[in-house]
């Protein structure tokens, strides 16, 4: 395929050196290590009798390359997957292989809408008999957040080891994976999965 044929603004918008495709599907994920491979996406291209066909092109992934889900969410090369949609920003220099292979810039993967969120502040305050845990600002209600705790959510420490609510104290700073709903009461309240506090305590990391 010649890229500087009248198809080239068709399936790709430039910006400078930097190119970018749009809704490529990935064919392959090879890995060297979590940081470094390749992935070979494959895009429909028009051609002269209006039929579309499948082009190929191989991103070459380094340490520099950002890889990244729709919402922000940073990845590493070990989340992509063959079948994945992304769009792909990558150097206009490529080489004259079959397919070409080029440096990928940014790889931002469309994945499904993520139903846990992570979050790390420090502990208000724990009602073991109800079942909660509130974090945030102990000064400033519009600055907390409550989590439902239920038998399905595990907490532990720094080491992995599980522990009971009982154990936490005000001011320790704890990491939370709770549910990405979260009610319009203030504060606003949400399931609690997944909780690990730091011994540190108060000192903070």
């Amino acid at each position: 395929m010649d890229y500087t044929d009248g198809f080239f603004q068709e399936i790709m918008f430039q910006n400078g050196n930097v190119l970018r495709i749009d809704n490529a599907l990935i064919e392959e994920v090879y890995k060297t290590n979590q940081r470094t491979g390749y992935v070979l996406i494959s895009y429909g291209i028009e051609d002269r009798t209006n039929r579309i066909n499948n082009d190929f092109l191989r991103l070459n992934v380094g340490k520099d390359t950002i890889i990244m889900n729709q919402f922000g969410e940073t990845l590493c090369l070990c989340d992509l997957a063959e079948g994945i949609t992304v769009d792909a920003e990558f150097s206009s220099a490529m080489t004259r292989s079959i397919p070409p292979q080029t440096r990928a810039f940014r790889i931002i993967a469309n994945t499904e809408a993520p139903t846990v969120m992570v979050k790390t502040d420090r502990v208000v305050n724990t009602d073991e008999e109800n079942g909660f845990l509130t974090t945030g600002n102990p000064y400033d209600i519009n600055d907390q957040m409550i989590f439902t705790i239920s038998g399905e959510t595990i907490i532990i420490d720094q080491n992995y080891n599980q522990i009971s609510l009982n154990e936490i104290q005000p001011g320790q700073l704890v990491r939370v994976e709770h549910a990405i709903f979260q009610t319009l009461s203030i504060p606003p309240k949400a399931r609690l999965f997944l909780f690990s506090f730091f011994k540190q305590g108060k000192k903070g990391l």
